[in-house]
């Protein structure tokens, strides 16, 4: 089996400072961008985004000074960005579905369930959300997301409290349920 060889559009490799960078860090891009978007061509859409951004921009301050960090927050504001086009071509294609009298297809309620939860994340503010999938996806302590946000304790823990407030809220309302 041969090895391929990555190269940009006019044919020069790319840096193996940026290879090394990609390989070290697609899985928790890709991880995040999916937990956020719940489908797998999303994220893939997602990682392609955030690494094709740093290849032709100029690295960012907080790039070089915490990459893993960057490339989190990159991972989730990029997936939520995604899912509101999702969100809004939903709603385009519902409205033409509706002129064209076409009958909706039947969801489950686990598909129903996840689409919420999906929809509830994306409604958070960006922080609040990255920080929900530090804890909850990537088993991050607060301690742990505190050194990787330049934050303290204290504000990741009430972060997130009020993160989970919010989240239960969205979710109860989008099921049409009370608290």
């Amino acid at each position: 089996m041969q090895a391929t060889s990555v190269s940009l559009m006019d044919g020069e490799p790319l840096p193996r400072e940026f290879e090394d960078l990609f390989q070290e860090h697609y899985a928790l891009v890709y991880r995040t961008a999916y937990a956020v978007t719940g489908r797998v061509e999303d994220a893939e859409d997602a990682v392609q985004t955030i690494f094709l951004r740093l290849l032709q921009r100029d690295k960012p301050r907080d790039f070089l000074k915490y990459p893993k960090s960057y490339l989190y927050r990159a991972a989730v504001n990029v997936s939520l960005q995604i899912l509101e086009t999702r969100r809004y071509r939903a709603r385009t294609e519902a409205s033409e579905e509706l002129a064209a009298s076409v009958p909706a297809r039947a969801s489950s309620r686990a598909e129903e369930l996840h689409r919420n939860l999906y929809e509830a994340i994306a409604r958070l503010k960006p922080k609040a959300a990255s920080i929900l999938l530090f804890r909850y996806l990537h088993n991050y302590s607060d301690a742990e997301i505190a050194t990787l946000l330049g934050t303290s304790r204290g504000v990741i823990a009430v972060t997130l409290y009020r993160s989970r407030a919010r989240l239960r809220k969205l979710l109860y309302a989008s099921l049409g349920e009370d608290l």
